[in-house]
């Protein structure tokens, strides 16, 4: 982008206070929505550390979606997230005609549908669209659970910490993503019907999130974990990793 367009593009009360969206466009960092030069974008609220708002940026990238994405943490900035989502949880998605979409299943679903045509990520019907569902209830299930024991250790006093019950849930993780290695065909580039699905995306960010709470996953889920290496040499997942902490 040009000094001149960049001076004609943001607003004067913007300029000292700028972040980058993923379509190069800048934005005020109070949040405040701008057109950008190719027209409307969706914004996406949340940090792709969460499981849940990964798998919608995976999907909006795989889509070619046109999105901005405002990187809030429903912990650090509850009331940021409040204002998009009562909950308090992300991701949530505002529409270009303002209206707000939450919980990563039905912003997936509403992507799908406007974006997918006859490629969806989740086909549209039939035995397809349950194998699919399948595994993404799965992981989304493992990441549950994932987070529900990562929670525990790290904000419950040491002494109130009912270890069992966390190991529990480290075991369910481990059950779902050990169910799911076991449909990968190592000779294929994809986890189903030969082409990249929801079942890959959801299984990526699980398996990420199962190391990042450590579980050995090259030990649990070989096989899943060579998908996801192979699977973050493709754009729409090597662009959306996280920053390092």
């Amino acid at each position: 982008m040009s000094l001149s367009r960049l001076r004609v593009d943001i607003a004067p009360s913007c300029r000292r206070q700028l972040w980058w969206s993923h379509d190069s466009e800048p934005r005020c960092k109070q949040g405040r929505r701008r057109r950008s030069l190719r027209g409307a974008a969706m914004l996406l609220i949340g940090v792709n550390r969460s499981p849940y708002t990964r798998r919608v940026a995976i999907t909006l990238k795989a889509y070619g979606a046109p999105f901005e994405q405002q990187s809030l943490s429903g912990f650090a900035n509850r009331a940021e997230v409040r204002s998009s989502n009562p909950l308090g949880r992300i991701p949530a998605l505002v529409l270009d005609g303002g209206e707000t979409l939450v919980d990563s299943g039905a912003i997936i679903d509403h992507l799908d549908e406007s974006y997918g045509r006859d490629r969806a990520l989740t086909p549209a019907s039939g035995a397809d669209r349950r194998a699919v569902l399948k595994v993404a209830a799965l992981m989304m299930g493992a990441c549950d659970k994932a987070l529900q024991a990562a929670y525990t250790r790290n904000h419950t006093p040491a002494e109130k910490i009912h270890q069992p019950w966390i190991d529990d849930c480290n075991a369910q993780v481990i059950n779902a993503l050990a169910a799911v290695d076991a449909m990968v065909d190592p000779a294929q580039p994809y986890l189903l019907l030969g082409r990249l699905t929801q079942a890959d995306v959801t299984a990526f960010v699980a398996e990420r999130l199962a190391r990042g709470i450590g579980l050995d996953t090259e030990a649990r889920a070989p096989r899943l974990r060579a998908l996801t290496k192979k699977l973050l040499e493709e754009l729409p997942f090597s662009s959306t990793e996280p920053p390092a902490t």
